[in-house]
C-alpha cells in the first residue's frame, strides 16, 4: 500500500492564499482560524514555504501588506501571483495589452505599453466586468488576425464574505466562445507557474506538498507537476470536490492547521 501523502518526505510547501490562509471580503477579509500559527510552525521547522496565488485584484505589495496585517509572516519574494509573470511575457513578445483588470491591479502594469493594443489581458475585474468592458475586449480580439487572450487564472469562483462569487474563468470562457479562440493561462494551473515557485525553493516536485481549496487548479495543477496536492475543507471547498470526476486529491484535511500537524508529526 502506498504511504499516505504526509508519510512521504516533505521538503517544501506551497500554499494557496485565498481560502487557505484567509477569506477575502470587505475590510480586508479575515484569517482562517489556525492558519497564522500553521505558517509559523512550518517556518520554525525549517521548511521552505511559498505562496502560490491567482490573486489579481491588487498589487503584490498590497496583498502582502494585507496578509501581514492579519499576522502572517511573509515577504514579497515569498509570494507568486500571476501579474509579474504576465508582464515578463508581454515584454518578451512585444505585446501591448488591453487591460481587463481590477483598477487596484493596474499599477502592476505601470511600465507596460498599452497604446494601440494587440492583445487582451484579463484578471478578476469583479464589478468592472461590465458589458461595455467585455465588449471592448471582444471587439479588439475579433479585429486581430492572430488574437491573443491572456488570462491570469481560470478559476470558476472563489469565496468572499461567506459566499461563492464568480471568478475570471467565467468571463474568460465567454470571450473564448465569442471569438473562437483559446486563452493562454498565466497562473494556476499552468505548469510554468508552479515550476517558478518550485525553482525558487530549489526543492524537487516529488518532495513538495501543495495545499489549496480549488480541487482543479490547486490540487490537480500541482499533481500534474509531480507534487502532492492536498485539498482543504475551507474557502470555496464543496463536499463534491472530494469525488471530482478527473482529480483525486492526495489528501483531504479540514484546514491548513491539520495539514501542518500531519506534515510535522511525521517528519
Amino acid at each position: 500500500m502506498m504511504a499516505a501523502w504526509y508519510e512521504q518526505t516533505v521538503d517544501g510547501v506551497l500554499l494557496d492564499i485565498t481560502g487557505v490562509l484567509y477569506n477575502s471580503g470587505h475590510g480586508g477579509g479575515h484569517a482562517i482560524p489556525g492558519s497564522v500559527d500553521a505558517v509559523n510552525r512550518l517556518r520554525r521547522a525549517g521548511l521552505p514555504v511559498r505562496f502560490c496565488t491567482n490573486e489579481t485584484t491588487s498589487t503584490k505589495a498590497a496583498l502582502v501588506k494585507k496578509l501581514q496585517g492579519h499576522g502572517f509572516t511573509m515577504t514579497e519574494t515569498d509570494v507568486f501571483p500571476p501579474a509579474p509573470a504576465v508582464c515578463s511575457l508581454l515584454k518578451q513578445r512585444h505585446l501591448r495589452p488591453f487591460l481587463l483588470v481590477h483598477p487596484n491591479a493596474r499599477p502592476n502594469f505601470a511600465d507596460i505599453d498599452t497604446s494601440n493594443p494587440n492583445c487582451v489581458v484579463m484578471g478578476d475585474a469583479a464589478d468592472h466586468f461590465t458589458y461595455e468592458n467585455m465588449n471592448k475586449a471582444f471587439k479588439l480580439l475579433i479585429s486581430l488576425g492572430e488574437p491573443v487572450l491572456i488570462s491570469m487564472g481560470r478559476g470558476k469562483y472563489y469565496r468572499e464574505e461567506d459566499e461563492n462569487v464568480l471568478d475570471v474563468g467565467a468571463y474568460m470562457k465567454a470571450l473564448e466562445y465569442a471569438c473562437d479562440i483559446e486563452a493562454e493561462i498565466v497562473g494556476k494551473p499552468s505548469p510554468s507557474f508552479f515550476n517558478a515557485a518550485l525553482e525558487d525553493m530549489s526543492v524537487p516536485s516529488d518532495k513538495v506538498v501543495m495545499v489549496g481549496d480549488d480541487v482543479v487548479n490547486d490540487v490537480g495543477g500541482s499533481q500534474a507537476c509531480g507534487m502532492r496536492g492536498v485539498l482543504v475543507r475551507t474557502g470555496k471547498y464543496r463536499p463534491s470536490d472530494e469525488h471530482h470526476p478527473t482529480v483525486t486529491p492526495s489528501g483531504v484535511v479540514d484546514n491548513l492547521a491539520e495539514a501542518v500537524d500531519l506534515i510535522l508529526n511525521h517528519r
